[in-house]
């Protein structure tokens, strides 16, 4: 795995956008075209400092090159709570903002609703007038329904809604609408940041169908601390030929940061699944997502060994000699937008399934037992 040191995270910014504009040499072969970089590190390595980085390289007087999503991004909308009258409360937008440009010509409304109601049960209205957002929501009062407008939307709700509203305008600059043609790289820093871990699949897998449009020219760079995201992201992009993974991590006796690339496997895929698994089963906040997750696993496990099938890696119980109980199990639960998009949690009954195969696969197949602490209390 090749590792490469840079001073400071202005050389970082440079590199990356060097990798993206000319692509990585191959011997005796034209450089290999580069559409997608993907960072995982550490909270506290500088992601966001490194996302600002790249975007002021691309400043020139007015103009600018780079769309990006981080926690500046969302400083772009502040709340009025209204704090003489407690009613009139409402999300205000920083006009000012080029990520604003096609608020109102674009009927951006339209465009944020359907991906909002993947995630949330809110609504919400835009006065382009006064720039800011009123939030509503629909509560059941006996046989009837009644709107609430004006709400305060708790912190996690109020991410999803800048995620979603960011997204609609990646899919403008996508889709080389005029408000947005200045936008040539696209850099997201820790989308989930905020966010539970149940729509960690849902965000990652939609992000990846919209950057991987084959009519998408924009180059992207992705930074995470989020494993799942992390994973999720690089499964989808690398099926794009174009995609290239990288652990930025920073070298603390010299200031230096180093990038060091992954390989076609990120170094921590299989670890760091296991460890949301087995954190999962352990505390009980099992969903059928999960049966995603172990599949994944178990796939990679069983071609690693040499076997056709991911059944080759299921526990075989006496009265079970082909494991077809277990497989039935994670072929029902892994399939269906519903195990991505719709959350749902797993059943009792199903709960105990899914620790039967993830202990049965774990004790099968020996990880460093230092990683799961649970699981050695549990057995001691």
């Amino acid at each position: 795995m090749s590792t490469t040191t840079l001073a400071n995270l202005d050389e970082v910014a440079v590199h990356l956008r060097t990798t993206l504009e000319n692509g990585l040499p191959q011997k005796n072969k034209p450089n290999k075209e580069i559409k997608f970089v993907l960072l995982y590190a550490y909270n506290g390595t500088g992601k966001t400092r490194l996302s600002m980085a790249f975007k002021d390289i691309g400043k020139n007087g007015d103009e600018r090159d780079t769309l990006y999503f981080n926690a500046f991004t969302e400083d772009l909308f502040t709340w009025d709570n209204d704090l003489d009258n407690d009613a009139q409360r409402v999300l205000k937008l920083n006009k000012n903002s080029r990520f604003f440009d096609g608020l109102q010509q674009l009927a951006m409304e339209d465009r944020i609703r359907p991906l909002l109601h993947r995630y949330a049960d809110f609504d919400f209205l835009i006065d382009y007038n006064d720039w800011t957002v009123n939030f509503l929501r629909e509560l059941q009062d006996g046989d009837s329904t009644q709107t609430v407008d004006h709400i305060k939307v708790s912190r996690g709700e109020e991410n999803i809604f800048v995620w979603c509203f960011f997204l609609a305008v990646a899919q403008l600059a996508i889709d080389e609408q005029e408000a947005y043609s200045w936008v040539k790289y696209i850099y997201i820093d820790d989308p989930i940041s905020s966010l539970d871990d149940n729509n960690a699949i849902a965000v990652a897998s939609h992000l990846a169908q919209l950057l991987s449009n084959k009519d998408n020219k924009i180059k992207v760079v992705l930074s995470s601390h989020h494993t799942l995201f992390f994973n999720v992201m690089w499964n989808e992009l690398s099926r794009a030929k174009k995609a290239q993974p990288y652990f930025l991590s920073r070298i603390e006796a010299s200031g230096n940061y180093t990038l060091r690339h992954t390989g076609a496997t990120p170094f921590f895929h299989h670890v760091a699944l296991l460890k949301d698994l087995r954190e999962a089963a352990d505390t009980g906040n099992l969903y059928t997502y999960h049966f995603n997750m172990l599949r994944s696993i178990l796939e990679k496990a069983a071609s690693f060994h040499g076997f056709n099938h991911f059944s080759a890696c299921l526990h075989q119980d006496v009265d079970d000699a082909d494991g077809v109980v277990y497989g039935r199990m994670i072929n029902i639960f892994s399939h269906g937008n519903y195990s991505l998009f719709e959350p749902i949690e797993m059943l009792e009954e199903n709960k105990r399934y899914f620790r039967k195969i993830l202990n049965e696969f774990m004790n099968n197949y020996r990880f460093n037992p230092e990683l799961f602490p649970a699981q050695i209390a549990e057995q001691n």
